[in-house]
Protein backbone atom coordinates (compact mmCIF):
# COMPACT_ATOMS: atom_id res chain seq x y z
CA UNK A 1 0.00 0.00 0.00
CA UNK A 2 1.42 3.45 -1.08
CA UNK A 3 0.13 6.40 0.55
CA UNK A 4 0.88 10.16 -0.21
CA UNK A 5 -0.18 12.55 2.47
CA UNK A 6 -0.82 16.00 1.19
CA UNK A 7 -0.32 18.29 4.41
CA UNK A 8 -1.99 21.64 3.99
CA UNK A 9 -1.57 22.98 7.48
CA UNK A 10 0.57 26.17 7.72
CA UNK A 11 1.61 25.10 11.40
CA UNK A 12 3.92 22.26 11.50
CA UNK A 13 3.05 21.68 15.07
CA UNK A 14 -0.55 22.82 14.78
CA UNK A 15 -3.89 20.93 15.09
CA UNK A 16 -3.94 19.02 11.54
CA UNK A 17 -0.17 17.72 12.31
CA UNK A 18 -1.15 16.53 15.88
CA UNK A 19 -4.37 14.28 14.80
CA UNK A 20 -1.63 13.08 12.17
CA UNK A 21 0.52 11.39 14.45
CA UNK A 22 -1.83 8.27 15.53
CA UNK A 23 -2.82 8.11 11.89
CA UNK A 24 0.60 7.99 10.34
CA UNK A 25 1.80 5.76 12.95
CA UNK A 26 -0.84 3.64 12.55
CA UNK A 27 -0.01 3.40 8.41
CA UNK A 28 3.55 2.83 9.12
CA UNK A 29 3.09 -0.48 11.88
CA UNK A 30 1.61 -2.10 9.06
CA UNK A 31 4.53 -1.65 6.59
CA UNK A 32 2.62 1.06 4.75
CA UNK A 33 4.62 3.04 1.99
CA UNK A 34 4.23 6.46 3.09
CA UNK A 35 5.31 9.83 1.50
CA UNK A 36 4.32 13.14 3.19
CA UNK A 37 4.24 16.67 1.27
CA UNK A 38 3.94 19.29 3.46
CA UNK A 39 2.58 21.87 0.80
CA UNK A 40 3.24 25.37 2.60
CA UNK A 41 7.02 24.51 1.61
CA UNK A 42 6.42 24.53 -1.93
CA UNK A 43 6.27 27.05 -4.74
CA UNK A 44 2.76 25.63 -6.14
CA UNK A 45 0.79 28.88 -8.24
CA UNK A 46 -2.95 28.66 -9.08
CA UNK A 47 -4.35 27.03 -12.11
CA UNK A 48 -4.45 29.61 -15.31
CA UNK A 49 -8.07 28.24 -16.01
CA UNK A 50 -6.07 27.68 -20.00
CA UNK A 51 -6.96 24.15 -20.27
CA UNK A 52 -4.02 22.96 -22.37
CA UNK A 53 -3.59 20.33 -20.37
CA UNK A 54 -6.77 18.85 -21.59
CA UNK A 55 -5.03 17.70 -25.32
CA UNK A 56 -2.04 16.56 -23.10
CA UNK A 57 -2.26 12.83 -24.06
CA UNK A 58 -0.41 10.68 -21.44
CA UNK A 59 1.18 13.17 -19.29
CA UNK A 60 -0.01 15.82 -16.89
CA UNK A 61 0.52 18.17 -19.06
CA UNK A 62 0.25 21.47 -17.32
CA UNK A 63 2.01 24.33 -18.99
CA UNK A 64 3.20 26.00 -15.51
CA UNK A 65 6.75 24.30 -14.59
CA UNK A 66 6.72 24.68 -10.51
CA UNK A 67 6.73 21.89 -7.67
CA UNK A 68 3.18 20.62 -8.87
CA UNK A 69 5.26 18.56 -11.35
CA UNK A 70 6.80 16.58 -8.56
CA UNK A 71 3.40 16.72 -6.24
CA UNK A 72 2.10 14.96 -9.35
CA UNK A 73 4.57 12.73 -9.92
CA UNK A 74 4.11 11.22 -6.28
CA UNK A 75 0.28 11.33 -6.92
CA UNK A 76 0.64 9.04 -9.68
CA UNK A 77 2.84 6.84 -7.55
CA UNK A 78 0.40 6.64 -4.80
CA UNK A 79 -2.74 3.69 -4.05
CA UNK A 80 -4.33 6.49 -2.16
CA UNK A 81 -3.94 10.16 -1.86
CA UNK A 82 -4.53 11.78 1.55
CA UNK A 83 -5.64 15.18 1.99
CA UNK A 84 -5.15 16.56 5.48
CA UNK A 85 -5.82 20.07 6.23
CA UNK A 86 -7.56 22.49 8.77
CA UNK A 87 -10.64 24.39 7.60
CA UNK A 88 -10.00 28.01 6.59
CA UNK A 89 -13.55 29.47 6.18
CA UNK A 90 -15.18 26.22 5.34
CA UNK A 91 -12.30 25.13 2.95
CA UNK A 92 -8.94 23.88 2.45
CA UNK A 93 -6.03 25.95 3.17
CA UNK A 94 -4.98 28.12 0.08
CA UNK A 95 -2.01 25.57 -1.02
CA UNK A 96 -4.32 22.77 -0.53
CA UNK A 97 -6.79 24.42 -2.71
CA UNK A 98 -4.43 25.17 -5.39
CA UNK A 99 -3.00 21.87 -5.58
CA UNK A 100 -6.80 20.25 -6.03
CA UNK A 101 -7.24 23.51 -8.32
CA UNK A 102 -3.82 22.04 -10.45
CA UNK A 103 -5.16 18.41 -10.40
CA UNK A 104 -7.57 19.65 -12.86
CA UNK A 105 -4.85 17.98 -15.68
CA UNK A 106 -4.84 14.15 -14.49
CA UNK A 107 -8.62 14.56 -15.63
CA UNK A 108 -8.86 14.43 -19.95
CA UNK A 109 -12.66 15.55 -19.80
CA UNK A 110 -12.21 18.41 -21.93
CA UNK A 111 -9.84 18.59 -24.57
CA UNK A 112 -9.78 16.46 -28.34
CA UNK A 113 -8.22 13.23 -26.94
CA UNK A 114 -10.04 10.38 -25.21
CA UNK A 115 -12.13 10.21 -21.75
CA UNK A 116 -9.57 9.21 -19.01
CA UNK A 117 -8.74 10.02 -15.48
CA UNK A 118 -4.42 9.38 -15.48
CA UNK A 119 -5.13 8.53 -11.36
CA UNK A 120 -8.33 6.06 -12.13
CA UNK A 121 -8.90 3.58 -9.05
CA UNK A 122 -6.78 5.81 -6.80
CA UNK A 123 -8.50 6.62 -3.47
CA UNK A 124 -9.09 10.26 -2.04
CA UNK A 125 -9.42 10.37 2.12
CA UNK A 126 -9.75 13.25 4.04
CA UNK A 127 -8.18 14.53 7.23
CA UNK A 128 -9.03 17.84 8.76
CA UNK A 129 -9.79 20.17 11.87
CA UNK A 130 -12.58 22.86 12.91
CA UNK A 131 -13.27 25.02 15.07
CA UNK A 132 -17.27 24.36 14.69
CA UNK A 133 -19.25 21.16 15.09
CA UNK A 134 -18.35 18.97 12.77
CA UNK A 135 -21.79 19.26 10.95
CA UNK A 136 -21.19 22.52 10.11
CA UNK A 137 -17.91 23.19 10.42
CA UNK A 138 -16.56 19.88 8.13
CA UNK A 139 -19.89 19.07 5.79
CA UNK A 140 -19.17 21.05 3.01
CA UNK A 141 -15.13 20.32 2.43
CA UNK A 142 -16.48 16.63 2.89
CA UNK A 143 -19.35 17.31 0.42
CA UNK A 144 -16.20 19.40 -1.62
CA UNK A 145 -14.35 15.40 -2.14
CA UNK A 146 -17.34 13.56 -2.35
CA UNK A 147 -17.97 15.80 -5.64
CA UNK A 148 -14.53 15.92 -7.07
CA UNK A 149 -14.63 11.82 -6.69
CA UNK A 150 -17.76 11.64 -7.98
CA UNK A 151 -16.63 14.03 -10.97
CA UNK A 152 -13.34 11.77 -11.23
CA UNK A 153 -14.53 8.53 -10.95
CA UNK A 154 -12.53 7.76 -8.39
CA UNK A 155 -13.56 6.15 -4.84
CA UNK A 156 -13.65 8.15 -1.68
CA UNK A 157 -13.00 6.35 1.17
CA UNK A 158 -14.27 9.08 3.51
CA UNK A 159 -13.52 11.88 5.78
CA UNK A 160 -11.68 11.99 9.52
CA UNK A 161 -12.62 15.09 11.60
CA UNK A 162 -11.97 16.41 14.77
CA UNK A 163 -13.08 19.12 16.45
CA UNK A 164 -11.12 21.84 17.82
CA UNK A 165 -12.21 22.53 21.58
CA UNK A 166 -9.21 23.35 24.05
CA UNK A 167 -6.24 23.49 21.00
CA UNK A 168 -3.66 20.75 20.75
CA UNK A 169 -5.16 18.55 24.01
CA UNK A 170 -8.52 18.05 21.31
CA UNK A 171 -6.44 15.80 19.26
CA UNK A 172 -4.53 13.96 21.64
CA UNK A 173 -7.45 12.46 23.37
CA UNK A 174 -7.92 8.93 23.64
CA UNK A 175 -10.56 9.46 21.45
CA UNK A 176 -9.13 10.97 18.58
CA UNK A 177 -6.25 8.87 18.50
CA UNK A 178 -8.66 5.74 18.32
CA UNK A 179 -10.12 7.17 15.46
CA UNK A 180 -7.25 8.19 13.52
CA UNK A 181 -5.96 4.77 14.13
CA UNK A 182 -8.99 3.43 13.13
CA UNK A 183 -9.23 5.36 9.53
CA UNK A 184 -5.81 4.34 9.22
CA UNK A 185 -7.04 0.93 9.13
CA UNK A 186 -9.92 2.04 6.94
CA UNK A 187 -7.19 3.15 4.27
CA UNK A 188 -5.22 -0.06 4.75
CA UNK A 189 -8.48 -2.51 3.72
CA UNK A 190 -8.88 -0.05 0.54
CA UNK A 191 -7.98 -2.29 -2.51
CA UNK A 192 -9.13 0.20 -5.29
CA UNK A 193 -11.72 -2.38 -6.20
CA UNK A 194 -14.78 -1.17 -4.02
CA UNK A 195 -16.01 2.38 -6.26
CA UNK A 196 -18.50 3.30 -3.23
CA UNK A 197 -17.96 5.64 -0.55
CA UNK A 198 -16.90 4.13 2.87
CA UNK A 199 -18.59 5.79 5.97
CA UNK A 200 -16.73 8.73 7.62
CA UNK A 201 -15.29 8.19 10.79
CA UNK A 202 -15.72 10.91 13.65
CA UNK A 203 -14.07 10.27 17.41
Amino acid sequence: MRIYILMGNPRISGNTAELCKPFINELLSHKAEIEIEILHNKNISPCLGCCRCQDAAGEYGCVQQDDMQGVVEKILWADVLVFATPIYTWHATPPMKAVMDRMFGLNKFYGLIPRYTLNNGQGYALITTCGYDLAHGADLLDETFRRLCAHSELPYIGMYAVRDESGLASFQTSEAISGAEKFAQKILQFTGNDKNTIDEVHP
